[in-house]
């Protein structure tokens, strides 16, 4: 019996499965056009794992006191957990051992996890100041023609593409 048993397997280890919603975290809040393709299962699994990392960002804008600082830096660490971490590139730490002795190191690249977090905290959470839940959307698009797999695409509400249609529309009528 599954009672009391939240979330689908997805036919992986609870590690490859962590990993992969972290994975797909960090493409959908990089992604230019806030959304990614996947199939139905996931996204319905990604939709509670990612706006969990939001409500952690939009409660960074609501702080207020003396301690508002320290609780960000909290937020900001527990939110990092729902992305891969590290912050450099392998390329820039390959490059940085073929210098001669005293010539300056590359600058270190942020990788995508650290840029996600940075985004999230800058961006989205501004976004979705006012916004009680509800930050992301699930649509489905049909079966794939290779294994017939249901698809979907999840993406972030109030995006810049949804926003500027709203405003065609207006402009029209």
């Amino acid at each position: 019996m599954r009672h009391l048993k939240a979330h689908r397997k997805l036919g992986r280890t609870t590690e490859h499965r962590i990993s992969m919603l972290r994975n797909m975290a960090t493409s959908l809040i990089n992604a230019e056009n806030e959304y990614i393709i996947t199939t139905v299962t996931k996204a319905k699994e990604l939709r509670p794992f990612i706006e969990k990392a939001i409500t952690l960002a939009r409660k960074a804008q609501n702080l207020s006191g003396d301690q508002a600082k320290v609780q960000e830096v909290h937020l900001r660490r527990q939110a990092a957990g729902f992305f891969h971490a590290g912050n450099h590139n392998f390329k820039t730490e390959q490059s940085r051992f073929r210098g001669k002795k005293g010539e300056p190191k590359d600058k270190i690249e942020r990788t995508a996890g650290v840029k996600a977090v940075q985004r999230l905290f800058g961006e989205l959470g501004v976004r979705y100041k006012d916004r009680n839940g509800g930050y992301t959307r699930i649509m489905r698009l049909g079966r794939r023609s290779g294994d017939n797999a249901e698809m979907a695409v999840i993406e972030l509400v109030d995006n810049a593409r949804e926003l500027s249609a709203e405003v065609k529309h207006k402009e029209q009528t």
